[in-house]
C-alpha cells in the first residue's frame, strides 16, 4: 500500500509542475498587470496626471518585479514556494498571499467538504433506489431530479433564490457568513444557526449538483450489477433481495463510484466557488475574481494551482480507497 500510495505522489508532482506553468502563463497572458490598476486609481481617485498616474505605475511595477519578464517572475515564485512555503505578495490585499489564503482557504474547502459529503450520501442513497424501483414513479422522480441537477446552471439557481429571498422575503444580509452582530462573537449555537441562516442557499446548491451526478452513477452501476450472475447466484440461494442488493449488489457497484468521487470533490468546490460568486461569500471565489480584474496575478495563480492539486490529491485519495476495497486495483498499481 505504501508503495502504491509513493507511486500515486510521485505522478502527481510532475503534473502540478506543469499546472503551475500553464496556470501562470494563462494568468498573464492577456494585456496589463496591477502597474495599469494603479495608474488608473491615482487618476480617477488621485488627480494625478496620466505622466504622473504611469510614473507610479512604473515606479510600483519596479518595486514588487512586475517589469521582469514573465519567465524570472514564475521561477521567482515558484521557488518561494517550493524553498520558504512563500506565495509571493498580494498587491490587492496589501498583505502576504499566504494570509489571504489562510483567510479564504479553509472556509471554502470546510464547506465543499460538507457539501461533498451530503451529496454523496443523499446520492448513493437514491441512486439504489432508483435503481431497484426501475421504470416506476419513484425512479422517474428521482431521474427528473437528477436531470436538473445536472443541467440547470448553478450560477442560475444562484440568482433565482437570491431574487427571491431579496425581493419576495426582503431579506437584507446577503453576502456573508454572519449577522454583524455575531460577526467577532463566540461561538454558541445561535452564533451556528447565524451561520446556517447566511450559507443554506451556497450549501443547497452545491448539494443539488453534486446529489445528482452521484444518483445517476449510482443508479446506472447498480443496473449493470443487478443482472450480473453472481447476484442471480445469490438469489437463486434463497437470500433476500435485501441482501441480495446490500450484501452483494451494492458494494461492487461502488468501485467505480469511489474512483468518482476523485472527480466529484473538485466538481463540489467549483459549485461552491462558483455559487459563492454570486453570493458574494468571502470565499476563494471572490478572491479569484477580483485579483483577475486588477491584475494581481500571484494570487490568482496561487489559489487555481491550490485548486488544481485539490484535483489531484482527490484523485489519489480516491485512488487509496478503491485499492483498499478492491486489492486488484494494488496490484495494478505495482504493489
Amino acid at each position: 500500500m505504501l508503495r502504491f500510495l509513493t507511486m500515486r505522489i510521485a505522478a502527481a508532482i510532475p503534473l502540478l509542475f506543469i499546472l503551475s506553468v500553464v496556470t501562470f502563463a494563462i494568468i498573464q497572458a492577456p494585456p496589463g498587470d496591477y502597474g495599469d490598476y494603479i495608474r488608473t486609481q491615482a487618476i480617477n481617485q488621485g488627480g494625478a496626471s496620466y505622466e504622473e498616474a504611469e510614473a507610479q505605475a512604473q515606479a510600483y511595477r519596479k518595486e514588487h518585479g512586475l517589469d521582469k519578464p514573465m519567465l524570472v517572475q514564475y521561477v521567482r515564485w515558484i521557488t518561494g514556494i517550493v524553498t520558504a512555503g512563500d506565495f509571493g505578495y498580494s498587491l490587492y490585499y496589501n498583505r502576504p498571499v499566504r494570509d489571504v489564503i489562510a483567510e479564504r482557504l479553509p472556509r471554502t474547502l470546510i464547506l465543499a467538504l460538507f457539501c461533498h459529503i451530503f451529496a454523496s450520501i443523499l446520492g448513493i442513497g437514491a441512486g439504489i433506489i432508483a435503481a431497484t424501483k426501475q421504470y416506476s414513479w419513484i425512479d422517474t422522480v428521482l431521474s427528473g431530479i437528477s436531470f436538473l441537477g445536472m443541467t440547470v446552471p448553478r450560477f442560475l439557481m444562484a440568482l433565482i433564490i437570491i431574487y427571491i429571498l431579496v425581493f419576495q422575503l426582503n431579506v437584507s444580509e446577503i453576502g456573508n457568513f454572519f449577522s454583524p452582530r455575531y460577526g467577532g462573537a463566540p461561538w454558541s449555537w445561535e452564533k451556528f444557526v447565524d451561520l446556517i441562516q447566511h450559507v443554506w442557499p451556497v450549501a443547497t446548491i452545491a448539494i443539488f449538483g453534486g446529489l445528482a451526478y452521484n444518483m445517476r452513477v449510482m443508479r446506472g452501476n447498480l443496473l449493470d450489477t443487478l443482472n450480473a450472475q453472481y447476484v442471480e447466484t445469490a438469489r437463486a440461494k434463497g437470500l433476500s433481495e435485501s441482501q441480495v442488493i446490500l450484501r452483494h449488489a451494492v458494494p461492487n457497484a461502488l468501485h467505480p463510484l469511489i474512483m468518482y468521487q476523485g472527480m466529484v470533490l473538485p466538481y463540489m468546490l467549483a459549485g461552491e466557488i462558483e455559487t459563492a460568486i454570486i453570493f458574494g461569500l468571502p470565499t476563494v471565489g471572490p478572491a479569484i475574481v477580483g485579483s483577475m480584474q486588477v491584475g494581481d496575478v500571484y494570487v490568482t495563480a496561487t489559489f487555481m494551482m491550490l485548486l488544481a492539486a485539490t484535483l489531484i490529491a482527490g484523485n489519489i485519495i480516491a485512488d487509496m480507497v478503491l485499492a483498499l476495497v478492491d486489492p486488484r486495483v494494488r496490484l495494478a498499481g505495482g504493489n
